[in-house]
Formats: C-alpha cells, sequence, structure tokens
C-alpha cells in the first residue's frame, strides 16, 4: 500500500502531493522496478529489437509507443511543460529508447546498484 502511494510524489501526476520520500522507500521502489524489469525484459528486448529494424517490426514499437503515450495522457499532468516533451513524439522517442536502455541493463546482478547510480547521477 505504502509503494502505491509513493507514486504521488511524482511531480508529473495529475495528483501530485509533496512528500519527501525516505531513504528505505526509495530504495524500495527500485527493488521493485528491477523486479519488474526482470520479469518484462523479453518485452522491453523485443520493443528495442522492433526500433532497430522499424521495416520489420513496426508493429511492436507503434503499440509500445501508442501505449506509453496513452499512459502519460491519463496519468500525467498534461499542462506541464515536461510531459508536453514527453507527448511530442518528435522529442520522445530518445527518453522511450533511453528507459528501456536502462530497464534492460537492471536485470544483471548488480542491476539494483546500476539503477540506484543512475538516479542518484538524475
Amino acid at each position: 500500500m505504502t509503494i502505491w502511494k509513493l507514486r504521488n510524489n511524482n511531480p508529473l501526476r495529475k495528483s501530485y502531493v509533496t512528500n519527501n520520500i525516505k531513504l528505505n522507500e526509495f530504495d524500495a521502489l527500485i527493488r521493485v522496478t528491477v523486479e519488474m524489469s526482470k520479469y518484462l525484459y523479453p518485452y522491453i528486448r523485443e520493443i528495442l529489437k522492433s526500433k532497430e529494424d522499424i521495416e520489420e517490426n513496426s508493429v511492436i514499437w507503434n503499440d509500445f509507443n501508442k501505449r506509453f503515450i496513452e499512459l502519460i495522457k491519463e496519468r500525467f499532468n498534461i499542462d506541464s511543460m515536461r510531459v508536453k516533451k514527453l507527448l511530442n513524439q518528435a522529442e520522445n522517442e530518445e527518453i522511450i529508447i533511453k528507459s528501456l536502455l536502462i530497464l534492460s541493463f537492471c536485470i544483471s546482478n548488480q542491476g539494483y546498484q546500476k539503477l540506484k547510480n543512475f538516479l542518484h547521477d538524475f
């Protein structure tokens, strides 16, 4: 339940709440993300592969991109400039690919540490 409530700390969401996330909550979110990326790795890999060969696999990339946009519109504050950048297909492709690559790197034994280091440097 606590992790579910933490999603509202994202300033891009429609229902944003300004709370400070504790270090142990931050670590828990990283651990959940790493475990989910392990579970979703075959799908993440297929999406990235489809982007490399867009002519043959455009359906996978287009479906993912469409769903990504739908979720952003549904859950995020679309009046925010940062969210508008995510919705702009000319700019969001790099963000999507970078996010998928980072998630794909999380499946290793050091996935937790890699994601934690990335987020601290972000």
